[in-house]
């Protein structure tokens, strides 16, 4: 009887899958832009549609929060090995941070840059992408030095925005895993 009763939960299960989390409802198209990994490849949308991927924003030569981003992503590269989930470090520093900076830097946290991409382009690019198509806070300090978000940013197969995680949060290396899993066990997109 036991196994009946799961079989049928597990049946409705795959009928009805369970709902999005609220946190987790689409918010917005990524906006199409081509940029430069620290590989010399090109990533766009297009070149990530059908994976998830998580976003963090980034410079090389940050003595602020950006080696704790970078740390914690290094820690989702390690646990989602397994997966096909995409890590994208965006560099609010695109002048400085050209492909072979970028490079040394990934090569430091052992960045397999084809699942692991550190992306920079035209500065006004960047720029724009950043505050107006992933929907974060970007300025200069009074050194010149970028003043970015610390967020990370999860993005679904179909390039919506899902979701947003504190950084600074110690816990967000988890709760970056279970909306991954929330996105992950939803249906996956049809290939065009």
């Amino acid at each position: 009887m036991t196994t009946l009763i799961a079989f049928a939960y597990q049946s409705l299960r795959t009928i009805r899958p369970e709902p999005i989390p609220d946190h987790l409802q689409p918010i917005s198209k990524v906006p199409d832009f081509q940029l430069t990994a620290q590989d010399g490849s090109i990533v766009s949308p297009a070149s990530l549609r059908g994976k998830i991927w998580v976003a963090n924003f980034i410079f090389t030569r940050c003595q602020g929060p950006c080696p704790v981003m970078t740390s914690r992503m290094a820690e989702l590269n390690k646990k989602l090995r397994k997966t096909d989930v995409v890590l994208v470090s965006f560099s609010v520093d695109p002048d400085y941070d050209q492909p072979a900076v970028l490079a040394e830097y990934g090569a430091k946290v052992a960045a397999d840059p084809a699942r692991w991409k550190f992306l920079t382009g035209p500065k006004d690019e960047m720029e724009t992408l950043i505050v107006k198509g992933l929907l974060q806070p970007l300025a200069k300090d009074p050194d010149g030095m970028p003043a970015h978000s610390t967020r990370f940013v999860l993005v679904d197969r179909e390039g919506s925005l899902r979701g947003f995680q504190d950084g600074n949060d110690p816990e967000v290396v988890q709760k970056l895993l279970i909306d991954i899993g929330d996105l992950l066990r939803e249906s996956p997109v049809a290939t065009k």
